[in-house]
């Protein structure tokens, strides 16, 4: 199968929200940032206390970005609302569910076998893959991609990303499996605030008895996924496929000895890899040390 251009895959999905929606969200934002004012505190000041970024704040305050039901409860509660804000979390769930998520064409075949999952299993060693990603970290892939994404696009493919993401928690979940290259987890990407998120949201994910996280060390002098990030996908009651992407490019790979190949790497990759229980006590550690 022929690669096919990318714009950030596997998350590059592009998503429209209904006038309603959009208004919603300004309208959220801007009682939180009222009541952050009159709270007399900075959105560095108000994310610190809620252990979020400051952009964070500012992009929701904007309505650039969802305001999510934690968010809202959370600031609610601390800035003293009156149940304001924590009552307009069912709001928002209902809201995201009726965002159309519209996929670009050359993506729409691994979206559809990825939501329909029972199996997911990743080795990555560029970046955190995206369903795992918080949303200040997507926003710092999508913001740092060359050639650059207008403000309107990167906060898309955050919005998309972060749909995609709730495949996680449906019920039955599929299994999920994710080797990831400890220099990645080392790299201060985004800042030190977005480092920290993610490798605590990487610790919480870990513990869930669906997914396993294992991290493959810097030292080891084994080393079987030199050759590059990828992704295996079962889904029900259908092969498993694979999936590779490279430079903005990407290729869903069909064919039965390909995906043998890979899933054997997969394998041995695992097996050079630290333990699950070992990687979260090194996740647990880095958070430590930070």
């Amino acid at each position: 199968m022929a690669a096919q251009p990318d714009t950030g895959a596997p998350a590059g999905d592009e998503t429209d929200g209904t006038d309603e929606v959009a208004d919603l969200f300004r309208a959220l934002g801007r009682q939180i940032k009222v009541a952050r004012e009159r709270a007399g505190l900075s959105q560095k000041e108000l994310g610190d206390r809620l252990g979020y970024g400051e952009e964070t704040i500012s992009s929701v305050e904007r309505a650039r970005r969802t305001p999510q039901p934690e968010l809202l409860v959370a600031v609610d509660q601390l800035l003293d609302c009156g149940g304001l804000l924590a009552s307009a979390a069912e709001d928002v769930e209902r809201a995201k569910t009726r965002r159309r998520v519209r996929h670009p064409e050359w993506f729409r075949n691994y979206a559809r076998l990825e939501a329909e999952a029972v199996e997911l299993r990743y080795f990555a060693n560029q970046a955190v893959p995206g369903l795992f990603q918080t949303q200040d970290y997507a926003r710092a892939v999508f913001a740092s991609r060359q050639p650059f994404f207008d403000e309107e696009t990167v906060e898309q493919r955050v919005t998309a990303r972060m749909a995609r993401q709730e495949l996680m928690t449906r019920w039955p979940p599929p299994t999920v499996s994710a080797i990831i290259q400890e220099s990645i987890l080392c790299q201060p990407f985004g800042g030190p605030t977005v480092q920290r998120g993610q490798l605590e949201q990487l610790f919480r994910m870990g513990r869930l008895r669906h997914v396993e996280i294992q991290v493959m060390p810097t030292a080891s002098e084994d080393h079987a996924g030199m050759g590059g990030p990828f992704t295996l996908l079962t889904p029900k009651c259908k092969p498993q496929v694979a999936y590779l992407e490279v430079q903005h490019f990407s290729r869903l790979i069909t064919d039965s000895e390909e995906v043998r190949v890979l899933a054997a790497k997969h394998g041995s990759i695992r097996g050079q890899a630290l333990t699950p229980r070992e990687s979260l006590r090194l996740l647990e550690k880095m958070l430590g040390d930070l």
